[in-house]
């Protein structure tokens, strides 16, 4: 049975439009919020709010350009290429966004009413982002409530799935065609398979093409 309010950490990507279906599926309401934070392609903004209102769900936008001020990177800026060095952290990695993030849509939380916050982070096909490890989720999750005094939850259905897992909760929720063709987590900008190039349409392909061989087998079974 759904019971209370839930806020998505929400940017229009697999990972996250997942969440979304999750947590429509298990809260009585749900309302999703979007951070603009200077990132390459303001279409993942468009992406976010279409989906959001595809699906009815009321939609925050937040200015987070603040971040691409502080810590420059490849995902807000057009000059810096987007790779890895051996031993290096992506050059896609924003120092301090997930807790940012996370501050930002409690605070939210908190002002309409909802004590969970969904987050589609994962530790299991992370890219060595030190901010979706699960000890940091524990972490933060306790600071928050005692910043605010408030009961948070911080939800995270993904933290131990990796991407081939994502694509069959997705296809459990109902939802598996919507995030192949409607969502957008190219670092290109590209919707749904994306430009095929980039580490984060790599890591989706991989898991898809996973996940339809693993289903394609048990139907052979």
């Amino acid at each position: 049975m759904k019971k209370g309010k839930a806020v998505v950490v929400f940017s229009g990507g697999q990972d996250s439009t997942t969440c979304l279906f999750w947590a429509l599926e298990r809260y009585e309401e749900v309302e999703a919020v979007t951070f603009n934070y200077g990132q390459r392609h303001a279409l993942e903004l468009e992406c976010a709010a279409q989906i959001a209102e595809e699906l009815g769900v009321r939609h925050h936008v937040l200015d987070m350009s603040l971040l691409g001020q502080l810590a420059p990177n490849a995902l807000t800026r057009p000059d810096i290429e987007i790779e890895q060095q051996e031993g290096g952290m992506p050059t896609t990695f924003v120092d301090g966004r997930n807790l940012l993030f996370l501050s930002f849509a409690a605070v939210l939380a908190k002002q309409i009413g909802a004590r969970a916050i969904v987050t589609g982070v994962c530790e299991t096909d992370f890219s060595g982002y030190p901010d979706c490890r699960d000890v940091f989720i524990k972490s933060l999750n306790v600071t928050l409530n005692l910043s605010m005094d408030y009961p948070f939850v911080i939800e995270t259905p993904l933290m131990w799935l990796d991407k081939a897992e994502t694509w069959e909760l997705a296809d459990q929720l109902g939802a598996f065609e919507y995030v192949r063709t409607k969502t957008l987590t190219c670092y290109n900008g590209v919707i749904a398979d994306g430009c095929g190039e980039c580490p984060a349409c790599k890591l989706r392909s991989q898991g898809l093409n996973r996940y339809l061989a693993s289903k394609e087998e048990g139907r052979a079974e």
